[in-house]
């Protein structure tokens, strides 16, 4: 390798980790400083304050009621897209990466007018003394609006990639459906699978745009650990307001590790996976 090509792989990967120091590290650290700034005792308190702990539960719940329906969601999408030919099936697909191309505030303000007081189903809602908006079923439903592609998309390219023969041969063999997925499909899947999972998951705690639209920031009611951390900050308590973006942080932290634990396990799974969908992207 010439002097020339050396300087420049290094000079290229110098900038790459001074990047990433800056941008991603740097904020890492100043999250977690500014959380212990005044001693753990502080720390334990932000987080052990009821409209905190409100915040952390109502988080965690959204995700445990968010993530399961993503995930039905995102196989059975993924099967009836890559394993079935049908009409509008190019549609389907659009519609599975709509939130990424629709901002989130957008499609928070969707809801308000579908189910707000003043929306299509409004009266009915109010008539029937039944809450979705500034409530927990707004926030639920936003967040599986913004979060509903993720398994799906992780698994469309992979079941494409790996095709039907094995699936079919089992079927050839007197396998009903429910075993050839048990016992072919999940387990040609599963990587991708927990992949996908842990991206939503991620994205599901750390919503903030469409779930401040529906939620109404009701402290100790509708606040979710991102809208927690903005209210605190609003109302100059910073160090509470690390303390609880430091478990967002962590959350990160704990998903890059994952993903990472992954990747290691299965090489081949997200070169397999981008190599489809360079092919689709650039297909006529």
């Amino acid at each position: 390798m010439s002097r020339v090509a050396h300087g420049s792989r290094r000079l290229l990967i110098g900038v790459a980790l001074l990047y990433l120091a800056v941008f991603l590290l740097l904020p890492f650290a100043i999250v977690f400083g500014e959380a212990f700034a005044h001693g753990v005792a502080t720390y334990v308190a932000a987080l052990t304050d009821p409209a905190a702990r409100s915040a952390i539960v109502l988080t965690l719940t959204v995700a445990a009621i968010a993530v399961p329906l993503n995930l039905v969601f995102g196989v059975a999408a993924a099967w009836a897209i890559a394993r079935h030919d049908f009409r509008g099936k190019s549609a389907l697909v659009t519609l599975i990466d709509l939130p990424f191309a629709v901002s989130p505030v957008i499609s928070g303000l969707i809801y308000v007018l579908v189910f707000g007081a003043n929306g299509w189903f409004g009266s009915w809602l109010a008539e029937h003394d039944v809450r979705v908006i500034f409530a927990v079923p707004g926030i639920v439903l936003a967040t599986i609006f913004v979060t509903f592609p993720f398994v799906a998309r992780e698994l469309i390219p992979l079941m494409q990639l790996q095709g039907r023969d094995e699936e079919e041969t089992a079927l050839s063999l007197g396998a009903s459906g429910w075993q050839v997925f048990r016992r072919v499909t999940l387990p040609n899947i599963r990587w991708g699978l927990l992949y996908g999972v842990l991206l939503c998951n991620a994205r599901a705690m750390g919503e903030f745009g469409a779930v401040s639209v529906v939620s109404g920031h009701v402290r100790g009611l509708t606040n979710t650990m991102p809208l927690h951390v903005e209210i605190l900050y609003n109302e100059y308590n910073p160090t509470a307001a690390f303390a609880v973006a430091s478990l967002l942080a962590l959350l990160a932290l704990v998903t890059l590790a994952a993903r990472a634990m992954l990747e290691a396990r299965e090489p081949d799974l997200r070169h397999a996976t981008r190599a489809v969908q360079v092919a689709q992207a650039t297909s006529p």
